[in-house]
């Protein structure tokens, strides 16, 4: 039997912005102040969180996953802006591969269990204390990032193992439509089809306006969200090389900033939308200012 000369991968090259290194001091500066922006704003509402409510509990995990998420990205992105090295050892490589396709499945199902909450907030409010009880929202938290992390951590094993291609691109197909695109995205719309019907029953203004409020900062997290995700990896792809080049750009630049879009617009909207939010963040300044 003939042996083929394998030899072990050590180091994977980043390829970066190719040409336009004149760009990455700014795109640095951009993407530092943006990271900046996410910290701050993300910490604020996990103190914030202190509300024992399930939708704060909620937020408060899907700002600590956005902390964790960009935390993971963005110092190596910078680094290699910064830096004439343009490498990325084979663990760094596998670790943030896990850390991608666990947070962002996490995040997904995150959205998904409180396009939930807000359906039994609307659409069941005399039973919502009991169906979304503490141990129930703990729990529902806990099961996102556990599935999350064995959805990645099988990715991840078959994808750096030497296996058949085939059981790699099946796993993925299955895996987004599991924890990405299909089963949350549809959890979601299934829900919002239950609210906005008990909404239309609803007779006075203030209803409406009460009910809204109640669901308007999640759906408009969703929008985006699931928005971004299809203008980043639903365009054509270019049969022409020189836009094809011009399309790699695109991509890599729609990828880097979408990365940091969603984290830095969460606390924003919620901030701005959600009332409970906004009385806590109230309650946390006059607190602060008090004990100074």
């Amino acid at each position: 039997m003939e042996v083929a000369n394998q030899s072990a991968v050590t180091e994977f090259v980043l390829l970066g912005l190719s040409t336009h290194t004149e760009l990455e001091k700014i795109f640095s500066v951009l993407i530092l102040l943006r990271y900046l922006v996410i910290l701050l704003g993300n910490w604020v509402l996990i103190l914030d969180c202190r509300l024992h409510t399930p939708m704060c509990f909620f937020l408060g995990n899907l700002s600590f996953l956005d902390i964790c998420y960009t935390t993971s990205s963005v110092p190596l992105v910078l680094d290699g802006f910064l830096t004439p090295r343009k490498t990325i050892s084979f663990s760094g490589y596998s670790v943030q591969m896990f850390l991608s396709f666990s947070m962002g499945a996490t995040e997904c199902i995150l959205l998904g269990l409180m396009a939930f909450d807000r359906y039994v907030a609307i659409c069941n409010p005399l039973r919502y204390p009991m169906v979304m009880s503490k141990t129930a929202y703990v729990t529902m938290a806990a099961s996102s990032w556990v599935s999350g992390g064995a959805n990645s951590l099988v990715l991840i094993s078959l994808a750096l193992a030497c296996a058949d291609i085939c059981i790699n691109v099946i796993s993925m197909g299955v895996a987004n439509v599991i924890f990405l695109g299909g089963v949350p995205v549809l959890f979601i719309f299934v829900s919002y089809i239950f609210i906005f019907t008990t909404i239309l029953r609803i007779h006075s203004a203030e209803g409406w306006r009460k009910a809204l409020s109640t669901c308007s900062a999640h759906l408009t997290v969703v929008v985006i969200f699931c928005g971004t995700i299809l203008f980043a990896y639903g365009k054509p792809k270019s049969k022409d090389s020189l836009g094809a080049d011009k399309q790699n750009l695109s991509d890599k630049l729609i990828s880097l900033f979408y990365g940091l879009l969603i984290p830095m617009l969460n606390p924003i909207i919620y901030s701005l939308r959600n009332k409970q939010v906004k009385t806590g963040m109230r309650n946390l300044v006059a607190q602060k200012c008090f004990t100074q």
